[in-house]
C-alpha cells in the first residue's frame, strides 16, 4: 500500500456559525467538544467559542444579522471510542443522528467518523483517521 500523508495545521485560522437558537447550540456543543476534549474557550449571553470555532446569534456584534446557513464541520477524535462518545453525547444533547458510527473507507483506510445534525442543521462529524504519527498534537500561539 502506498503511503498517505495529510497536511493538518493552519489552513482555516476561524469559523463563525450564526445560529437561531443559542441555548439549544451551546447545549449540543458543550457535550460535544467535552467528549472530544476541546475546552470551551468562553461563552455570552449571544455567543460561545472553542479553539477556533465561534457561535453566535445573529444579533451578535459579529454577525451583521444574518443566519450563516448549512455546513459541514469535523472535528478530530484521538480513537474510535472518542469517535463513538461523540456521538451517543451529541444525539442526548439535541444533536440529530446523520450517519452513524463507523468506517467509511471510501475516504481512505482507517477513515472512522460519525455525523450528526446540530439544531441549526449543519453536518457535524467526528473523525479518527486511523493510526498515524503526528508531527504536534496542538498549535499553542502566545501572544
Amino acid at each position: 500500500m502506498e503511503t498517505m500523508e495529510l497536511y493538518r495545521g493552519r489552513l482555516i485560522d476561524h469559523i463563525q456559525l450564526v445560529v437561531a437558537d443559542i441555548e439549544a447550540s451551546r447545549t449540543f456543543y458543550k457535550a460535544v467538544f467535552e467528549v472530544i476534549g476541546v475546552p470551551l474557550g468562553g461563552e455570552g449571553d449571544d455567543h460561545i467559542w472553542a479553539d477556533e470555532l465561534y457561535i453566535s446569534t445573529p444579533d451578535s456584534e459579529a454577525a451583521a444579522g444574518k443566519l450563516t446557513g448549512r455546513h459541514h464541520l469535523a472535528f478530530q477524535a484521538a480513537d474510535r471510542a472518542m469517535v463513538d462518545a461523540f456521538h451517543k453525547a451529541g444525539l442526548a444533547a439535541g444533536g440529530k443522528d446523520n450517519g452513524a458510527p463507523g468506517e467509511r473507507t471510501k475516504y481512505h483506510p482507517g477513515y472512522y467518523g460519525a455525523f450528526l445534525l446540530d439544531p441549526d442543521g449543519n453536518n457535524i462529524e467526528a473523525v479518527y483517521h486511523g493510526e498515524a504519527k503526528r508531527s504536534a498534537p496542538a498549535v499553542h500561539v502566545t501572544f
